[in-house]
């Protein structure tokens, strides 16, 4: 197969309250590239909202969560190419911004940011999703610590 699915996951079980049933991951890493899922404030293991009523520490949970599903995939924070975030309001872009840009420093990607009216639980205020590259030279060592892991 050309993609790996990390972290896969159904809907159902992180929006019990929602009649879903959908088979997703959280990364997909496709040749050299990963596709990361928009991430949260939610702790990627126990599913629990972090920073509730707080934009800046739900930002900080999505950037923690991209950081650590990179290294996952073989990747890492300064391979990042193209980020979307997504607010529920406009006043959170400068607390996130600050965030990101702490832990993006020096890194030039390419970015989107748009507002919407809401995103798929009402607590959730800021959702980051992020695609970055695998180096070639750590390619196969990346592909063979992810099968190493199963």
């Amino acid at each position: 197969m050309v993609h790996e699915r990390i972290r896969p996951f159904n809907t159902a079980d992180t929006y019990p309250e929602q009649d879903l049933s959908n088979d997703l991951a959280q990364a997909v890493v496709a040749r050299d590239t990963v596709y990361l899922r928009g991430q949260v404030g939610q702790d990627l293991d126990t599913r629990a909202n972090v920073g509730v009523g707080d934009v800046a520490v739900q930002a900080e949970r999505a950037m923690a969560n991209i950081d650590l599903l990179l290294r996952e995939c073989g990747s890492k924070l300064d391979e990042i190419v193209k980020i979307t975030v997504y607010l529920t309001d406009i006043r959170f872009r400068e607390p996130v911004y600050r965030v990101m840009g702490r832990w993006l420093k020096g890194l030039h990607y390419v970015s989107t940011g748009l507002v919407v009216s809401a995103l798929a639980r009402p607590e959730w205020l800021v959702e980051i999703d992020a695609m970055a590259v695998i180096p070639a030279e750590r390619s196969a060592e990346a592909a063979a610590v992810r099968e190493a892991a199963r």
